[in-house]
């Protein structure tokens, strides 16, 4: 596994367990806080700053950028819930956009 796969596949561990604990209801508002930021920081710190020829790569590698930031939006949104149903909504939400990104990810895996 190449260099740029290992930081990737590490970024998709991440967004899985982030997925999985969101899904099985483990994290509170504080939480999801907390994930996002290493999330945003391994991103920015590992991913970000990967040189590659492929422009694919750097499309996926934009849209992620572009997700995360709306990652961030929805977990303020979850934490500004005030009712079941919508917190339930809003965890969906989430969920769905760590698919994505979880997604994406491993389509960057399958360009290497």
């Amino acid at each position: 596994m190449s260099f740029h796969q290992d930081k990737y596949q590490t970024f998709a561990t991440l967004l899985e367990q982030f997925h999985s604990e969101v899904v099985t209801k483990q994290l509170d508002a504080p939480g999801m806080q907390q994930h996002l930021v290493s999330l945003k920081q391994f991103f920015q710190q590992q991913i970000l700053p990967l040189t590659e020829e492929k422009s694919r790569e750097q499309s996926y590698r934009t849209e992620m950028s572009k997700q995360l930031r709306l990652l961030e939006i929805d977990v303020m949104f979850y934490q500004g819930a005030r009712q079941s149903a919508t917190a339930s909504e809003r965890r969906k939400t989430i969920s769905d956009r760590l698919t994505t990104l979880t997604d994406y990810c491993k389509a960057i895996l399958q360009l290497q």
